[in-house]
């Protein structure tokens, strides 16, 4: 799940016939959640049984221990190409573009799947994801597991060209 070099979490994400529009391509607030599909899959703890990503430290939003959860502060997304529907996953790279006391930004690539040419940059995108303590509901502190856990994956942030 993760390329040579540890600087990203590939995370492959299959398209369903729903997220079409009219146009006949991927829905902008379908993309959205695309990309929290795969968010999930690369922050949180998988199931009993199945592996994750060195990443998947934050128990399920679902678990009744969980101690704290995630919320979106903030995000930001760039449609470079329209997604076209297709059986095979895409390739959503995700990685840390900042690491903030009680919260990161995740940075988003979204690709053509694996191994098709010529590779298609669909989209990126930024969220800024706050932790908060379940009790308080308050930001808490990124905890040293979580710090040692996405260190790796630390890298420059998304620099949009279309800002005005």
């Amino acid at each position: 799940m993760t390329e040579p070099g540890g600087r990203r979490i590939h995370v492959p994400i299959h398209l369903r016939w729903g997220d079409l529009d009219a146009l006949n391509h991927v829905n902008n607030t379908s993309m959205l959640k695309l990309l929290e599909e795969a968010r999930l899959r690369a922050f949180w703890r998988p199931d009993a049984g199945m592996e994750g990503p060195p990443t998947a430290v934050l128990e399920s939003g679902l678990s009744t221990a969980a101690e704290s959860v995630t919320l979106i502060a903030r995000q930001e997304i760039e449609y470079l190409a329209p997604v076209p529907y297709q059986q095979r996953p895409l390739d959503v790279q995700l990685w840390i573009g900042r690491l903030g006391g009680s919260s990161i930004d995740v940075c988003y690539d979204v690709y053509s799947p694996l191994g098709e040419t010529p590779r298609v940059h669909y989209a990126r995108s930024t969220a800024v994801i706050v932790l908060v303590d379940t009790a308080t509901g308050r930001p808490a502190r990124l905890s040293r597991e979580m710090r040692a856990a996405w260190e790796p994956y630390l890298d420059e942030p998304i620099v949009y060209a279309h800002r005005r």
